[in-house]
């Protein structure tokens, strides 16, 4: 079945779900007791000198972490930290140690990690076990002071001093784990879960009311909106105003968890897509490359896209990322703020 199919099945409890759900029993049991093997302490979570902050996501698939992992780069840049961000790089080639430079192509380090490094200029490295990645990046930079572990909710073995839970207009789905599910974990959490997010930013398209979101007391939750850019990036990094490509055919590329969702927002920004083609989440290069582009086609894309799809442009094809834009509420990087003050008191 295709991701959009996946995604009508995990919304609600129907038949196919009905049918995953004993898997689903499997699948929360493993999950339950690596968590407590954790807590026990028969596995090692390991803390670094600087405080880390977790982003990730509590369902699969999409939710935005990785706007969000840029928003806070930024903020915190603001704040008077110089923070780093760390990965596991998801789709790259190997699974050792990288640091992520400017030429470094996303079939090495990951198309989110590439679009991190290229967005904020921040050092970021990738590993398969995090912990290895953020000991080399401290050691490589050591004026960094704060670090982000982007999509690491489930990674334990990192000790965090923050994490924050990220979830979109689908809320918690159908409340089964997967694979009869959204949810990679329990949600919400059990009362004194010590994994338990600090806090939840909820995101939600400027246009579309999504599903409630069960939270748990005393759990601060936080709205953030998404929204296009007014403008797309050219290849060398040119801005066009997005109103200039409403005036021709287009075709859409995504590479993304939920491609519609990308086309929708294209199409209520008044752009004309011709062809809107979805590909797999995390496609690789040669996928881009082969992709039937005609001499003369303008084509849009993501930006987690464009870290594949410049480099694989046939002659006489235009290429544009659109920027995907998100705006928390004032409140959340209050208490972010805050928390981090607090976090930083105790070390």
């Amino acid at each position: 079945m295709s991701p959009a199919h996946w995604q009508a099945v995990w919304s609600r409890r129907g038949p196919l779900a009905w049918l995953l759900w004993p898997v689903s029993l499997v699948y929360a049991a493993l999950g339950a007791l690596r968590r407590a093997l954790y807590r026990a302490g028969v596995l090692t979570v390991h803390r670094l000198p600087v405080p880390v902050v977790v982003v990730g996501n509590v369902v699969v698939g999409g939710a935005g972490k990785t706007p969000t992992v840029i928003a806070l780069v930024r903020h915190l840049q603001a704040a008077g930290w110089r923070p780093g961000v760390v990965s596991r790089g998801y789709g790259r080639e190997g699974d050792g140690v990288l640091a992520v430079e400017d030429g470094t192509p996303a079939s090495a380090c990951g198309d989110e990690p590439a679009l991190i490094h290229r967005s904020t200029r921040v050092p970021v490295f990738v590993a398969a076990q995090r912990v290895d990645a953020a000991r080399a990046l401290l050691a490589a930079h050591p004026q960094v002071n704060l670090l982000l572990c982007d999509d690491g909710l489930q990674h334990l073995a990192l000790g965090r001093d923050l994490s924050i839970a990220v979830f979109d207009e689908r809320g918690s789905g159908n409340g089964w784990q997967l694979p009869a599910g959204l949810l990679r974990e329990p949600w919400p959490p059990a009362r004194g879960d010590r994994f338990a997010p600090d806090l939840l930013l909820h995101q939600q398209r400027d246009d579309v009311t999504g599903a409630s979101l069960e939270v748990p007391p005393g759990m601060p939750v936080f709205d953030a909106r998404r929204r296009l850019a007014n403008h797309a990036l050219g290849p060398q990094g040119q801005q066009l105003p997005l109103a200039e490509l409403t005036q021709q055919p287009l075709t859409a590329v995504a590479g993304i968890a939920r491609p519609e969702v990308f086309f929708d927002m294209l199409r209520e920004r008044g752009l004309p897509l011709q062809r809107a083609i979805p590909m797999a989440d995390h496609a690789q290069a040669q996928d881009y490359a082969a992709l039937d582009l005609p001499p003369g086609a303008t084509v849009v894309c993501t930006e987690k896209d464009a870290v594949k799809l410049f480099d694989q442009l046939p002659p006489g094809v235009q290429a544009w990322a659109v920027p995907l834009e998100l705006t928390p509420e004032p409140a959340f990087w209050t208490a972010l703020d805050t928390l981090l003050a607090q976090r930083r008191a105790r070390r």
